[in-house]
């Protein structure tokens, strides 16, 4: 039986998928649904890349929660190795229980040896979490900014994710009866091997256009007026086509209208965006780039094309 098989309780359309993310809050476009419905069919791995903050992690966050799967998340920075990944023996609770057997007179070096490195003192990390499915089916295993580690990691995890199979020196290969639901994610910082690329399904998940940006917000902040949505998706897709260090992604549209809200504002004004820019945009160079007059061009510019819709 392969992985797809033996993953039960699955989407059974593209369409099931739009409407299982939409339950949870997130508004995908059809070409996401559809890669995330075969990642699900055929059990592979789900290699999603794009800018920070436009819902890479968020997917495997909502698959867990529609699906009733544990969420096991590995994030990845420079220097993560075997130990930090997937599993290391605690070798102070190891030390301790030398010395008792020393103290006692057990003297048996072998059955020593064979009960230190035995599972009770084994730490699992991450990766070996995910390949003990728990009751309820496979966990989401979520690899988070694979592009921060370095390719000696890389490898590894292509070893791992070929066979869905880690080995143990001291008690042997622990493989997966029901292999996981893997999300992989990359903001790009750096290319990723194409070996551990070709063992996935790709989708590069790009910012959304503003209709679909509206209903974001609408589905995850539905305080906001209609008006404020739109004000705001207009002011954030203008940013995105400037010129600027780092563009804002949905996550920050989604905090500047939670700001907002929080400071009863029903609509955008100059004095309301200047005060408000440190929650959209990240950069200090940017920010000067915005604030005042050209903060104010771009609002009067988003405020008369929504007054043109409304007259047509």
């Amino acid at each position: 039986m392969d992985a797809s098989q033996k993953v039960t309780n699955l989407p059974p359309s593209i369409d099931a998928v739009v409407e299982l993310l939409k339950s949870q809050g997130y508004i995908a476009d059809r070409a996401l649904s559809t890669v995330v419905f075969l990642a699900l069919k055929m059990g592979r791995p789900l290699f999603l890349e794009g800018e920070a903050g436009v819902g890479k992690t968020e997917i495997a966050k909502v698959l867990s929660e529609a699906l009733g799967r544990k969420l096991i998340r590995l994030q990845c920075y420079e220097g993560l190795d075997v130990n930090a990944a997937v599993y290391e023996w605690n070798y102070s609770a190891q030390m301790i229980e030398i010395r008792l057997a020393e103290a006692a007179g057990e003297l048996d070096r072998d059955r020593l040896g064979q009960d230190i490195f035995s599972e009770r003192f084994l730490t699992k990390r991450p990766l070996l979490q995910a390949l003990e499915a728990p009751k309820g089916g496979a966990p989401v295993l979520l690899i988070d900014e694979l592009d921060r580690t370095d390719e000696a990691f890389e490898a590894f995890l292509l070893e791992v994710l070929s066979d869905f199979q880690v080995t143990i020196p001291e008690l042997g290969t622990v493989k997966a009866e029901e292999p996981p639901i893997v999300i992989i994610t990359s903001n790009r910082t750096r290319e990723v091997h194409d070996a551990l690329k070709r063992r996935c399904l790709y989708h590069w998940v790009g910012y959304p256009d503003a209709a679909r940006e509206v209903a974001i917000i609408k589905a995850r902040r539905p305080e906001a007026s209609e008006k404020l949505a739109r004000e705001v998706v207009g002011f954030v897709q203008a940013l995105r086509g400037g010129e600027l260090y780092k563009a804002p992604g949905v996550a920050e549209t989604l905090d500047w209208v939670s700001a907002l809200h929080e400071l009863d504002a029903v609509a955008l004004d100059p004095q309301t965006v200047n005060d408000t820019l440190g929650v959209l945009l990240k950069y200090q160079d940017d920010i000067v780039r915005m604030e005042g007059s050209e903060a104010k061009r771009i609002l009067d510019q988003i405020k008369a094309e929504i007054a043109a819709m409304a007259r047509t």
